[in-house]
């Protein structure tokens, strides 16, 4: 478990634009230390705000993008091509525009794919998928992502881990069906927490007046049942980004005061 570290930027821009600029930072050094990297991407304004940043920076072309990974730590069970999917809007934001490899673009089912309309099988698909692509250096079910990114939720959800639901007490499977999901739609798929902490590097992303609570409950040691954010941390490090909004119920002996 490695301790929370935040990063606070003075609005949304400027840390969405920042959070990408990081991000290729980590995708060019794992490709020149591994030959690869892997990203778990994330839905929401501040997951495809990052994500349409990255698609604005001229250092994108850094990165080799047929050598990329990518995943998604939750999705909204609705139909291919749903404007509400979270690959859907990440198509929008970027992926549409750099020249990924087809296959190396791991898309969680659709309500009407190979599974039908049955979340727990496509649960199920996607953790089989995980596991294919876990190599012995992994340790277990999952690769070893460089970034799993995660938005954070006003009520402390991450991915599609909402407090007190079953979904955030699962400690054996690496992907579940979520059913009863108190924000629309109600099915969804969505990591666990086991499988989020096997990234090296979690970044949660927070920016809104709207998620200062959250921030703070996440952050002043609630537990990860009651918050879910809490319990979203790294192997090697885990990094809050957040906005002055967000972090203006935190005291400031959480960041360092040249947070820009």
């Amino acid at each position: 478990m490695s301790a929370p570290q935040l990063v606070v930027h003075r609005d949304k821009e400027l840390m969405a634009q920042a959070a990408a600029a990081r991000l290729i930072t980590k995708i060019v050094d794992a490709q020149a230390a591994r030959g690869h990297a892997s990203v778990v991407l994330t839905g929401g304004r501040n997951g495809n705000g990052l994500l349409a940043a990255l698609a604005d920076a001229p250092a994108r072309d850094a990165i080799d993008w047929s050598r990329l990974d990518l995943w998604w730590g939750d999705e909204r069970f609705l139909p291919e091509g749903d404007p509400e999917r979270n690959v859907t809007q990440a198509r929008e934001a970027l992926l549409a525009s750099v020249p990924l490899t087809p296959s190396r673009v791991h898309a969680m089912p659709a309500s009407d794919g190979p599974c039908g309309n049955d979340a727990d099988a496509a649960a199920a698909a996607y953790a089989g998928e995980l596991a294919a692509a876990a190599g012995p250096e992994d340790h277990g079910p999952v690769p070893t992502f460089d970034v799993l990114m995660l938005g954070v939720g006003p009520d402390t959800h991450v991915a599609s881990l909402f407090p007190e639901l079953p979904a955030v007490r699962e400690t054996e499977r690496t992907v579940v069906g979520v059913h009863g999901a108190p924000k629309p739609p109600p099915t969804r798929i969505s990591l666990t927490l086991p499988a989020i902490r096997a990234a090296r590097e979690v970044w949660l992303l927070a920016a809104g007046e709207d998620k200062a609570e959250a921030a703070e409950i996440a952050l002043s040691g609630a537990g990860e049942i009651q918050a879910p954010a809490a319990g979203a941390y790294g192997r090697s490090r885990t990094l809050w980004l957040l906005d002055a909004a967000a972090a203006s119920r935190l005291p400031r002996t959480l960041y360092p005061p040249a947070s820009p």
